[in-house]
């Protein structure tokens, strides 16, 4: 049987306003039915670009070169041969409206961003049957619908399907894009970061569905994902991709038992490995606690005379001088909005909550010098009309009055050496900088007054594995070095065990266990924690497989 996918010596260059950029320069890559294909590597090496020209969904400053081919390996005619492939790179515009969804479709990173917001799910996903003449009637069509919503697993999928994308959870929306590929019979899944927006117990879910993408219904997937987690999980094949090129390929086990490429190496290197131990120095145990909550409780008020939110509903906890407290939990456990009430970004309901000992009455500007926040996603942290250096400079400018022009353009230089980016980095603006390299601007700006508390709101779930070892490595450097306090908000328990002294681990707004990193992390006693370490997968195809039984069609495809 031929390949749903072959890409032949793709070549990708951008028009820019300093000239034409390569994106993507000879790829070589084949997808087979029912295989799962990982693409792989740092953001910026060609990923996303590469599986978007399987779709033809490469934007009009795009030249490309090469072929990508699209065909299922089906027989259609009396001799029993395949159709012919077609080149999507050629196809014609009424060509490839035909050829996505029936034979390739693409579910997306962030799934908001995939649906429309005014249409209901069930009518988004009965347009689809209806401009395809799929499914017969309106009233066939829905019900359809609500089949292959019950198929992926969306509960009530009768009464969800009458609901709009907002009414539903980031993972209900995901299998939501899913269900509709699949309700057009395609062969080939492009899955760009599929679950990359969301926490450790739903992307157990997306990715168990993927299994059963391609066990129970024959669908081949091409994964871009930086997630190597995710990748053992997954994966029969991998592709490693750097600066455009295709660098190594091998089946999943063997390229993590011996990558061949150096790159290879230092990618697989950079990955967390859950259950290594996490940090071995200890936190200062001494001195009044920086942080110390008492039965607290924050309320989102309703509107329209509706009942409010509670998403905290008393927790205790402290986070002392010098220590870093990991906060972890799915999302809508309540993190971000602790993070915020300790920074004064949001208003507390009930309880006590004391910074530096003083409540949120008692808070005034001198307090709030004292506390860095390093935000979730560096691009949207960052005003795009000032430069790098006006941005770090702004806290100083508030805050520390006396300064002036000279010395605060000094220490803004002496920032960016401590966050390892070069001082000509100043003038740059965001858009100029990767996404590592804003992020470690965003922890210059956080540690511009040299603050007692910083609290870091998911601050590597954007990077990918190498970029976000190396900003873990330079906040745990810098806080060894300064001694700073930090509430480090995260979903990712890898991560949490490589910086954290202690670990909260909130679930629905209390806290369902906390203590030292490596007990909570290693030798959970509650069943909620059990579930979240059972759900996050490991970088390693042969541990993951001992923990989720594996189809027999698997088994034997990477021995």
């Amino acid at each position: 049987m031929s390949d749903l996918l072959r890409i032949e010596d793709l070549h990708v260059t951008f028009a820019t306003d300093t000239g034409p950029a390569a994106a993507v320069r000879g790829v070589n890559l084949s997808v087979a039915p029912g295989e799962v294909l990982a693409l792989v590597g740092e953001s910026g090496s060609g990923k996303t670009v590469t599986a978007r020209a399987a779709l033809g969904l490469l934007p009009a400053t795009a030249t490309t070169r090469g072929r990508v081919l699209l065909g299922d390996g089906d027989p259609r005619d009396d001799n029993g041969q395949a159709e012919p492939a077609e080149d999507v790179l050629t196809a014609s515009p009424a060509r490839l409206r035909a050829l996505r969804g029936t034979q390739v479709a693409m579910v997306f990173q962030e799934p908001s961003t995939a649906l429309n917001p005014v249409f209901t799910i069930g009518w988004q996903l009965t347009e689809g049957l209806r401009a395809h003449g799929r499914g017969g009637g309106r009233a066939e069509r829905r019900a359809l619908a609500v089949e292959w919503l019950d198929k992926v697993g969306i509960p009530e999928p009768g009464l969800r399907v009458d609901h709009y994308p907002h009414q539903l959870s980031g993972g209900q929306k995901q299998r939501a894009v899913i269900a509709m590929a699949l309700a057009l019979g395609t062969k080939l899944l492009v899955a760009d970061e599929p679950t990359t927006a969301l926490d450790v117990t739903v992307q157990a879910e997306i990715l168990e569905l993927l299994h059963r993408c391609r066990t129970d219904f024959g669908t081949a997937v091409l994964l871009v994902t930086h997630n190597m987690g995710v990748v053992a999980d997954l994966a029969d094949r991998v592709a490693v991709m750097r600066a455009g090129e295709v660098v190594e390929q091998a089946p999943v086990r063997e390229l993590f038992a011996a990558p061949a490429r150096p790159y290879t190496r230092e990618l697989l290197a950079a990955v967390p490995d859950f259950g290594s131990g996490g940090r071995t120095d200890q936190a200062v145990a001494e001195g009044r606690p920086v942080v110390r909550a008492t039965g607290l409780v924050v309320e989102h008020p309703g509107r329209l005379g509706r009942k409010g939110f509670r998403a905290v509903a008393g927790v205790d906890f402290e986070i002392r001088q010098g220590e870093v407290v990991g906060l972890v939990g799915e999302s809508g456990s309540g993190k971000t909005t602790i993070g915020r009430a300790v920074a004064g970004l949001t208003p507390v309901t009930g309880g006590r909550l004391e910074v530096f000992g003083r409540t949120p009455a008692g808070r005034g500007r001198r307090t709030a010098g004292h506390i860095g926040y390093v935000f979730q996603d560096p691009a949207t942290s960052f005003d795009p009309l000032l430069t790098i250096g006006d941005s770090i400079a702004e806290p100083l400018v508030v805050h520390r009055r006396e300064l002036g022009p000279r010395a605060i353009h000094e220490e803004v230089e002496d920032l960016l050496e401590a966050v390892r980016l070069p001082r000509a980095h100043a003038d740059r603006y965001p858009h100029e900088l990767s996404g590592g390299q804003r992020q470690r601007a965003g922890l210059a700006r956080a540690l511009a007054l040299r603050p007692r508390l910083l609290i870091a709101d998911e601050p590597t779930s954007a990077l990918d594995v190498s970029v976000q070892a190396q900003v873990l490595a330079l906040f745990t450097d810098l806080q060894r070095e300064l001694g700073f306090a930090a509430l480090f908000v995260s979903h990712d328990l890898a991560v949490v065990e490589q910086v954290a002294h202690r670990v909260l681990v909130l679930h629905r707004g209390r806290i369902a266990e906390s203590g030292d990193t490596a007990e909570v992390l290693g030798n959970p006693r509650e069943e909620y924690t059990r579930r979240l370490i059972a759900a996050l997968p490991v970088p390693d195809p042969v541990r993951q497989a001992r923990r989720r039984p594996v189809p027999a069609d698997r088994e034997g495809a990477n021995p």
